[in-house]
């Protein structure tokens, strides 16, 4: 391992335009989910919940407490959870806050994850009219049965009446997210699921390959590579058939994970993917800002406590800044899961030109086989990048590489 950071120019940090909000609650936890979620079973929602409404109270205290630099946000993500069991005036109250403390642009993005089943049309359409014009939908599959063997509350109709209801309140930005890899699945069911969803014609789509975490009840029951789960090779075919599929149905493939047609990538989560500052509210939610990560309490009642500290001695937890070496690796890591890659010369700026001598020499052999391009090459703007699918397929070995170098 070598130390690179007395050779690293510090990234310019910017100020945040951003805000992820997290809303924990959920009707109960999916099998694979590991996310910081507070269960609250299928009859509570929204208002007439008091936990619902005293979390919502206290992360609008946080944002209150939250120092900004006066530069509208560009963004705001309300991520979960299922932010679809929080109801509209509530969404209308912490949008309220964010306006207050932040303002907002005129042109803001305000994306919001929602399950099928959990809302109805003119729910939705509340949520449009307090601004909301991005909505991710979590539908994961289309057989019934694969969405009950992952814990899912939906079921097939219900996700046909979802993007009904999301376009009907004239939201036309919106996103279906798929998962592959899942226990019993096969290929021909991967297949028809995307299939399923490209008739539906959403302007994205994403299509996350299965995580076993050792703390969900998947990860507890299964082991990667063994039946009931997809092997490794089958895995892979899903990667490289779903790749090829969507490219072939006019989407671009722009992240490991996520596909747009024009004009329709998430611009909330290239912040993240460029290594830009943001703001972050709600338990377990991780900010960054000023070079510095802050996650707060994972639990509800630890976040209660920990936003009433706040308020009760008016200081925020110290946290050590990001090394150079940190930036370099984030930049780095996050970066090259864009098919776009990274501008070398934005490398050679940021960090200097012998880190960019050494991270070349270091992916030379990723280049060789192919997984990692200089593309275009031979011009004056030339971007590091992984090859789809190979090299996007690949990324977990390639960014080892890059860990290595720089760790």
């Amino acid at each position: 391992m070598i130390s690179v950071s007395s050779q690293i120019v510090p990234q310019t940090h910017t100020i945040p335009r951003s805000a992820y909000i997290h809303l924990p609650f959920c009707r109960r936890r999916c099998f694979y989910c590991d996310f910081p979620i507070a269960v609250i079973g299928d009859r509570q929602r929204g208002e007439p919940s008091r936990t619902i409404a005293d979390y919502i109270a206290t992360l609008c205290q946080e944002i209150a407490a939250t120092a900004t630099a006066g530069a509208p946000l560009q963004t705001i993500f309300f991520g979960g959870g299922t932010p679809s069991l929080v109801s509209p005036p509530q969404i209308g109250q912490i949008l309220a806050a964010l306006t207050q403390q932040f303002g907002l642009d005129s042109q803001v993005e305000i994306s919001m994850e929602m399950d099928p089943g959990t809302f109805d049309a003119a729910q939705v359409q509340a949520y449009a009219d307090l601004g909301v014009n991005r909505v991710s939908l979590g539908v994961q599959a289309f057989q019934n049965s694969l969405l009950q063997a992952c814990g899912r509350t939906h079921r097939v109709q219900d996700i046909h009446e979802a993007v009904a209801w999301v376009c009907q309140a004239g939201i036309l930005n919106w996103s279906l997210d798929l998962i592959s890899g899942l226990p019993h699945q096969t290929l021909s069911q991967w297949q028809a699921s995307v299939e399923a969803a490209i008739a539906l014609k959403p302007p994205h789509l994403s299509a996350y390959d299965l995580v076993l975490e050792p703390t969900t009840a998947f990860g507890k029951s299964y082991q990667p590579g063994n039946a009931p789960l997809p092997t490794d090779d089958q895995a892979a075919q899903m990667y490289r058939w779903v790749s090829a599929r969507l490219r072939a149905a006019q989407y671009e493939h722009y992240e490991i994970s996520n596909y747009a047609q024009p004009g329709y990538q998430c611009r909330h989560n290239r912040v993240y993917w460029h290594n830009q500052p943001y703001y972050a509210f709600g338990m377990g939610a991780t900010s960054y800002r000023e070079r510095q990560r802050l996650t707060r309490p994972r639990t509800r009642i630890g976040y209660l406590q920990w936003v009433a500290a706040i308020q009760a001695t008016g200081t925020w937890p110290q946290i050590c800044p990001d090394t150079p070496s940190d930036v370099l690796l984030e930049t780095l890591m996050l970066g090259l899961r864009l098919t776009e890659g990274i501008p070398i010369r934005f490398l050679q700026a940021q960090f200097g030109a012998p880190v960019v001598t050494r991270l070349l020499a270091g992916l030379v052999p990723w280049q060789q086989q192919g997984y990692v391009w200089i593309d275009p090459p031979k011009r004056a703007d030339p971007r590091i990048r992984l090859s789809d699918p190979e090299g996007l397929l690949f990324s977990n070995a390639v960014l080892g590489t890059v860990w290595e170098l720089f760790g």
